[in-house]
């Protein structure tokens, strides 16, 4: 299964009057948006599921690609590795997932699959999140083994790189 990590892209600033979930994206957010969509769609089977948080930069990263996607009240911003897994259904899908969503929820994520559960210098037993640039992709791979799975780093895009 093919699992596709795209942070949204930047989005404007947290104002008076404007809730969190209703920011959109800057004009630079949308061309990165753009760009980081061309890149995938070069890529990504037809069959790919797209799975998107129901914030607004979220949505409007994800119709950069003109594909349709279904909104998951989990991948929100205050969204868990837990809610974002089973949303994709990991390791059990038959098609590739991309999901558009969040820091650190993104991040947390990419770590926890890469490396296993880690303790973070406090010892307290969380996962320290990985960095996931605004509008970046992580692409993960897991690879059925003869006694358990494991996830390989297909790529890694930031806007600029593409």
């Amino acid at each position: 299964m093919d699992l596709i990590l795209w942070r949204h892209a930047e989005a404007e600033e947290l104002a008076d009057g404007l809730d969190d979930p209703a920011r959109g994206l800057t004009p630079k957010g949308e061309r990165h948006a753009r760009r980081v969509a061309e890149w995938l769609n070069r890529f990504l089977p037809a069959t790919t599921k797209v799975l998107v948080s129901p914030a607004l930069r979220s949505q409007q990263t994800a119709e950069a690609l003109g594909r349709r996607f279904k909104m998951v009240e989990a991948l929100g911003p205050e969204g868990t590795v837990e809610g974002l897994l089973a949303a994709a259904r990991w390791p059990d899908a038959r098609e590739p997932v991309l999901v558009v969503g969040h820091q650190p929820t993104l991040g947390l994520a990419a770590a926890y699959l890469m490396t296993g559960p880690r303790l973070n210098p406090a010892q307290d037993g969380s996962l320290m999140p990985w960095t996931i640039k605004k509008g970046g992709v992580w692409w993960l791979r897991h690879r059925p083994r003869q006694d358990r799975g494991e996830v390989v780093l297909v790529a890694v895009r930031t806007p600029e790189q593409i």
